[in-house]
């Protein structure tokens, strides 16, 4: 069996996955279970330690109220960054689909992906629109460039593709961590991260055996663009994702040197931020995209060390 014929085949295998799982945001989620209520001084919206925030001594000593108050304002963001995260890669990946030929089975797959994104979409944002609070997203920059950034989808797809990793790799990574933690979340949080984390599983696959597909092929000067620009997308889209930008830490009343040290001046943040993409170092590893630049340019974001040997190797043995 060729390496294409391998690719395909795992394409419809994705595929044929949506169809046997998949979830809707409105029949999925029970939005109107008075267990899902959402009240702003719910001791359930405090924050985990698996966290970043959370684990930081600064949230520790604040009252359980403020605490509470904190941490919806911090799971409305996340929520709402997804959101417009989300929305460019669906404008993305239509923007490379329109082009596809006749049989191609990556067309399939990524529409059923568009799909599920839509759902999530709408999830995030009911989810945002039942806090009550009013949060703005990713910060101005990410904003303004995202009316751009699909293009990228039929004129440079392995670097979007990448950037679709560097924006579902982080949040997985902290979604699987909270729910593994055992905290007594709330229930309304614990079942969109249950939902999201099944569906991302098959996205993830999907941009990794992409990459894998399509990256080795480039020719020698575009494959070595891509090995120093593919931690730069990581590492700039991935604090998109996890960090909130000045408005908001202000609005959560969280001091600015609290959000540094956080993200990522503490040794905590520091193994955290290097954790995050254990994964994408490994597919980096594995197709060619590491190189003695590139490696500096690794370094250089702090987002170096050792790869997973596995997709999903658990962060305290791939560190």
């Amino acid at each position: 069996m060729t390496k294409q014929q391998t690719y395909d085949d795992t394409l419809r295998t994705l595929s044929e996955g949506s169809v046997r799982v998949h979830f809707d945001a409105f029949t999925d989620i029970d939005w109107e279970n008075p267990d899902f209520a959402v009240d702003p001084r719910d001791p359930r919206w405090m924050l985990p330690e698996a966290d970043p925030l959370g684990g930081h001594p600064w949230y520790r000593a604040q009252s359980p109220e403020r605490k509470a108050e904190i941490g919806l304002w911090r799971y409305a963001n996340i929520a709402k960054v997804g959101m417009q995260f989300e929305n460019v890669l669906m404008r993305g990946a239509l923007d490379y689909l329109f082009s596809l030929r006749n049989q191609d089975p990556e067309f399939r797959y990524l529409t059923h992906e568009i799909t599920e994104e839509s759902h999530h979409t709408q999830m995030f944002q009911e989810f945002v629109n039942r806090t009550g609070v009013d949060v703005h997203g990713g910060r101005l920059s990410f904003r303004v460039v995202s009316r751009l950034l699909p293009l990228a989808g039929s004129l440079l797809p392995e670097a979007f593709f990448a950037g679709v990793l560097a924006g579902e790799e982080p949040i997985d990574h902290l979604q699987k961590a909270i729910l593994r933690s055992g905290d007594d979340g709330h229930p309304l949080l614990r079942r969109i991260m249950q939902i999201h984390i099944a569906e991302e599983a098959r996205h993830i696959s999907f941009a990794h055996e992409f990459l894998r597909q399509k990256v080795p092929g480039l020719g020698k000067a575009r494959r070595g663009t891509l090995s120093v620009a593919f931690p730069v997308i990581m590492r700039v889209l991935g604090d998109v994702m996890v960090i909130p930008d000045r408005r908001t830490a202000e609005k959560m009343g969280v001091p600015r040197q609290v959000i540094k040290d956080v993200f990522w001046q503490s040794a905590e943040g520091r193994k955290l931020l290097r954790d995050l993409y254990a994964d994408v170092r490994m597919l980096a590893e594995d197709i060619g995209l590491m190189n003695k630049v590139s490696r500096r340019v690794w370094r250089a974001l702090r987002i170096d060390g050792r790869p997973s040997r596995f997709r999903g190797q658990p962060a305290t043995r791939a560190t």
